[in-house]
């Protein structure tokens, strides 16, 4: 049974009462928009795609750089393969990832201006006097380089070698 639409007291401009009916409406579109549009979603969280370069070889990352920054990866790539022959290399996040097991070992990023070495390991893992690692994170430092003529090379082997231990230290 419907109840019969209330009644209320509407002021006008002259200060004069009158009322007015209230009739049923029908539920905005923009309510039943709304309530479509819940109804397609699938329930859960939604997952996103995989990048299509995840998991490729590494040589396509190389020859897509500009030259001014390829011999700088180039030359972090073979010191990277001196120091851990038996790291697995494949792209993850669009860049180089190198790994011991499951475990990362580093990353090289190229970037429009600049290369980083990514080291990962837990703060204070990485002996830097000179102050060259940037970044305070819980897992890990980097070091961003714009030439050739930056790349401390002692110093990167021996980070090189922290990270081996470090990563098969978690494997």
């Amino acid at each position: 049974m419907k109840k019969a639409p209330k009644a209320r007291k509407v002021s006008s401009t002259k200060g004069t009462k009158r009322t007015k009916k209230l009739t049923a409406r029908a539920p905005s579109a923009g309510k039943k928009r709304r309530t479509q549009a819940a109804a397609r979603k699938p329930a859960g969280r939604a997952m996103l795609a995989r990048r299509a370069d995840f998991g490729a070889p590494i040589d396509g990352f190389f020859a897509k750089q500009p030259p001014h920054l390829r011999s700088v990866l180039e030359e972090l790539r073979r010191m990277v393969e001196e120091v851990a022959p038996d790291a697995a290399a494949s792209i993850k996040w669009g860049m180089p990832f190198y790994s011991i097991g499951r475990t990362m070992m580093c990353a090289l990023g190229g970037h429009k201006s600049h290369v980083n070495l990514i080291l990962a390991g837990p703060p204070g893992s990485f002996a830097d006097p000179e102050g060259r690692l940037e970044g305070a994170g819980k897992t890990g430092r980097h070091l961003t380089l714009r030439s050739l003529d930056e790349l401390p090379r002692a110093a990167v082997r021996g980070w090189l070698r922290t990270a081996v231990e470090v990563a098969r230290a978690k494997a």
